[in-house]
């Protein structure tokens, strides 16, 4: 049988062998060498060097939580195997129709958000591509038991024949029977205020016979295999936490003046660093090696990096502090006020506010966004106070892994860790199983603890089981168990995050919050945003997403705890700092995509922040039948950052050679050599050359008589500095060539307004309240162009469709962003003045 009738997958040599009898002449790439190629089909090309018959190879791998595919195309009459890029194609749809250049590699497929049955194999669902698969058989006689029914007791066969016994249960009274029971028995047991999981994981059965290790969560289907072995480790984690609390610390925590110089004392928030800052901040001053330091969320790193930025004052040097998002800057730029008032200078650098390049070298410390710094390396004009950053303190630094910031990110420690005598890298991460490959790609000292000022146990409450098909029963059930919890915790006088997936859950689920307090939403309208504020502000329910009107009253609110429930999207996991005692993920996608597992641990480490007055913490990740194992797997591994660069490559590479830190093929290898995604294996340099083509193709680079020269065009420098996504760009040269002239430099400036509102999605999506909508609706009709008009130049109405009725609304994507591009050229002086 061949390999594509029984399934089999093996190097694109391998399948070559096995199918036709050939032996490919090498060179090759090196993915054409490992594992997990499958035969295709054949495709409607022809072999580019003896116009024999091509067949598709593909090989999967996962990126930003999509499957993605790689080709390989052999010929078997040469015999000999070709990339996409050989044939001049983009895209594996690009062999049978004809199109614009597009990415390498085409997304076939959703990681679905939950495995379903054609995910399974082997009797069960399909490991993550992407967590290495538990070795090893368990040795032990293990009986561990979540308990979650006060009438449960363990099988008295199973105690007899276990060598380790374990409950985890709540500690309500109604658990007291219960507990004596196991007291009685003298087995070990550990209680947790609110606890929702029922499980049994071990090698012994109720009998007291052996078994393999297995796995059986109330609910849902038994997990045996790696599924049962993460079990077994989310077990032993949850028991750990649950470990009793002692009853101080504070021998632990040591004066600053003990450790830094006496005039820095007093800009530094607390007169003692905590036993995470007292073991990092030494290393911090003892020379200017690169470090990395790991420690959970709400562990106290922000000293550390204030730390790290004042050494580097001290020598006469800048500072840079580069955070994920505008939120924390703001959040950051508030906790630094203290030094603009002790004479240090402090600029606040994010894309929605213009700083006067003077300000800028002047400063002492900058505080930026990623992608803000990324922008002024790519500019140029500010080369000169770039090389006086003599620290670059990086917070969040295990978004390096981030489908959306890690690029960026990589990229430019890249640079920085290229030319390591000039700027030393202080990047500060939340835990991750990786930290030393991290540490050893940046060449750095790592410095890693688990200590927490706060206990955390993290829990995966089981939802009831309903029709994957209905999306509607689907939040409902999500919505409920929400609720349910959040009372709970707020019943005892806690405080309690809820996160959801959008922004229309968020909504949804603060009405649901506000019912179950006896607030009356019958009829009420999730979409409008004053009613919903009016309701749920009266519950103490407050909600908090990017573009909700009363965030910031939210914020106060919240902190002051004048709501003891806050309804959020992730932006105040990474963002803003809004602790509480219980944290409730309520939805696992964010939108249409897998949450990443380093988002839910952010979540999690919102909860028993010890800002907040608590000791102690619970986080609860819902999940239904089908994705609890996957989830549990995922939180039991931890996060691995896997480096996000090759997604973004071309990007890059004319990021470089705008800078003309490279320009030919043979440096842009070298430069990649020196990245993080080549560090962890992804050495081949054909995506480089692939990229070179595209840019090419695109008019990003110039034609060169030399095909490995690397010659920036207009448009390439262009697209580099304003940080423009390549394809993006050629989208928008292409219909800027494809417009008619306009006539007049207002026609001019409508164009404009029209391209870039459909064409960017950033514009084209771009999320407004329904009072920004009335408002920039009533714009566009004041303009000429009301929102309800079907059509644009570029998208002519056919002759026969019949005209909308003066009544019908019928808006295009964009037309808000065209209104606010319309309004901002025709009426500047309404955007005069810094934003709130």
């Amino acid at each position: 049988m061949r390999s594509d009738e029984v399934g089999t997958q093996g190097s694109v040599a391998d399948l070559a062998q096995e199918r036709w009898g050939v032996a490919l002449g090498e060179p090759f790439p090196a993915r054409f060498a490992e594992a997990g190629w499958s035969y295709e089909e054949a495709v409607d090309r022809r072999c580019p060097a003896c116009e024999g018959e091509l067949h598709a190879l593909r090989r999967p791998y996962e990126s930003q939580g999509r499957i993605y595919q790689y080709t390989a195309l052999v010929c078997p009459t040469c015999p000999a195997a070709f990339t996409l890029a050989d044939l001049g194609v983009k895209r594996y749809d690009q062999l049978t129709r004809k199109e614009r250049p597009g990415l390498t590699i085409t997304a076939i497929a959703k990681v679905p958000a939950q495995p379903g049955p054609g995910a399974r194999a082997g009797g069960g669902p399909a490991w993550p591509q992407d967590l290495p698969v538990p070795e090893g058989a368990e040795p032990r006689a293990l009986a561990w038991w979540k308990a979650a029914d006060p009438t449960w007791r363990p099988a008295e066969a199973a105690l007899a024949a276990a060598e380790d016994a374990r409950v985890i249960l709540p500690d309500g009274p109604e658990y007291e029977e219960l507990r004596g029971w196991l007291k009685e028995r003298d087995v070990p047991y550990r209680v947790s205020r609110h606890w929702e999981e029922a499980e049994q994981v071990g090698t012994v059965n109720d009998t007291g016979g052996r078994t393999e290790l297995v796995a059986v969560p109330q609910g849902a289907a038994p997990a045996a295999g790696p599924w049962a072995v993460a079990a077994r480790d989310a077990f032993a984690a949850q028991w750990d936490a649950l470990e009793e609390l002692p009853e101080g610390d504070a021998d632990t925590y040591v004066p600053v003046g003990a450790l830094v110089p006496a005039d820095w004392a007093e800009l530094l928030p607390h007169p003692s660093f905590n036993p995470v800052q007292a073991a990092a901040v030494p290393v911090v001053l003892e020379g200017q090696k690169h470090l990395v330091v790991v420690a959970p969320t709400g562990a106290g790193k922000t000293p550390i990096g204030m730390v790290a930025a004042l050494e580097a004052y001290a020598r006469g040097r800048k500072a840079a502090w580069l955070v994920p998002q505008r939120s924390l800057t703001d959040e950051l730029d508030r906790d630094l006020q203290l030094w603009r008032s002790r004479g240090l200078r402090v600029v606040r650098l994010t894309g929605e506010a213009a700083v006067d390049t003077e300000l800028i070298r002047s400063a002492d410390v900058w505080v930026a966004t990623t992608e803000k710094f990324e922008a002024i390396c790519r500019a140029g004009s500010l080369r000169d106070a770039l090389a006086e950053v003599g620290c670059l303190v990086v917070d969040e630094i295990h978004l390096l892994g981030d489908p959306t910031r890690g690029a960026v990110l990589e990229a430019l420690l890249a640079r920085v860790r290229e030319d390591s005598a000039g700027t030393r890298i202080v990047g500060l991460s939340a835990t991750v199983a990786n930290a030393e490959e991290v540490a050893r790609w940046l060449g750095a000292r790592l410095v890693r603890t688990t200590w927490r000022p706060t206990r955390l146990t993290w829990q995966l409450p089981l939802l009831d089981p309903v029709d994957e098909t209905d999306w509607a029963a689907r939040a409902a059930v999500r919505t409920g168990a929400a609720v349910r919890i959040a009372r709970q915790v707020t019943d005892g006088g806690g405080s309690v995050l809820v996160f959801c997936g959008s922004k229309r859950r968020v909504r949804s689920t603060a009405l649901a919050l506000a019912a179950d307090r006896g607030v009356s939403t019958v009829g009420v309208d999730a979409d409008d945003a004053e009613a919903v504020e009016r309701l749920c502000t009266g519950a103490g329910v407050r909600l908090h997403y990017r573009d909700w009107p009363y965030k910031r009253e939210a914020e106060q609110a919240f902190r002051a705890r004048e709501a003891d429930v806050l309804v959020a999207t992730s932006t105040v996991a990474a963002g803003v700092n809004l602790p509480a005692r219980a944290v409730i993920v309520s939805d696992t996608t964010l939108g249409m995509d897998r949450v990443e597992v380093s988002m839910v641990q952010q979540m999690f480490g919102r909860a028993g922040r010890i800002g907040a007055g608590e000791r102690e913490g619970w986080a609860f990740l819902l999940t239904d039948p089908a994705e609890r194992a996957h989830w549990q797997a995922r939180l039991a591994a931890g996060y691995t950052v896997r480096s996000r660069l090759a997604d973004h490559v071309a990007d890059h590479l004319l990021a470089e050679a705008v800078q003309q830190r490279l320009s030919t093929l043979e440096e842009a290898g070298s430069w990649w050599a020196g990245t993080f995604a080549a560090y962890q294996g992804h050495d081949s340099v054909e995506p480089l050359h692939e990229a070179a083509k595209f840019l090419a193709s695109v008019g990003c680079l110039r034609p060169a008589a030399d095909e490995d020269r690397l010659e920036p065009s207009a448009l390439g420098r262009l697209t580099s500095r304003f940080m423009v996504d390549a394809v993006l760009a050629d989208d928008l040269a292409t219909a800027l060539r494809q417009a008619p002239l306009p006539d007049d430099p207002l026609a001019a400036e409508n164009l404009l307004a029209d391209l870039l509102s459909t064409c960017l999605p950033v514009l084209e999506q771009a999320p407004f309240t329904e009072r920004a909508k009335t408002a920039l609706r009533a714009a566009l009709r004041e303009t000429g162009r009301a929102a309800d008009e079907p059509d644009t130049p570029r998208r002519p109405v056919p002759a026969e469709a019949p005209a909308p009725a003066e009544d019908e609304q019928r808006p295009r994507a964009g037309d808000l962003a065209r209104a606010v591009l319309l309004l901002a050229a025709h009426r500047p002086a309404l955007f005069r003045g810094r934003p709130a």
